[in-house]
């Protein structure tokens, strides 16, 4: 099983305006996307898990906390299994790839986090590799003070 990727991106600013790129990530596989939008920061939406399915997130407004988990047993995931968290924000361009057999899920940081997903499946294959857990089985939610 891969790891999750993170693939970084830049930012380009003349006197034209800004143009912010990924120039890593690669659209190969992708069959397609959605975005998703909370309604206020701090809502979690989580744990989405796929055998099959991988994906590829970037966010294109504002900030989340991404969360990433690999599943050691379906039925019953370990609580104390490691969990990989990447802060994604619009001002910083990234791309995290989240691969199939992971769950992934992620907590809006701003008001205005905007999420863009892309998918390796149809909605239809989609339907029948979706695994959901309970939004606090892995709870990384707390922002760390530093």
């Amino acid at each position: 099983m891969s790891e999750p990727v993170l693939y970084t991106g830049d930012v380009a600013v003349d006197d034209r305006g800004e143009l912010t790129f990924v120039n890593e990530f690669d659209f190969a596989g992708v069959k397609r996307f959605y975005t998703v939008r909370n309604h206020r920061a701090g809502f979690v939406r989580a744990w989405h898990a796929h055998r099959r399915e991988a994906k590829y997130m970037t966010v294109v407004t504002g900030a989340a906390l991404v969360g990433a988990v690999a599943i050691d047993d379906w039925d019953a995931p370990s609580r104390d299994a490691p969990v990989k968290r990447f802060v994604l924000a619009a001002h910083r361009p990234r791309v995290l790839y989240v691969p199939a057999g992971y769950a992934n899920g992620f907590m809006s940081l701003t008001a205005d986090a905007h999420v863009v997903f892309f998918s390796t499946s149809t909605i239809e294959e989609s339907l029948t590799d979706d695994v959901r857990y309970d939004p606090r089985h892995w709870d990384i939610w707390t922002v760390e003070e530093r």
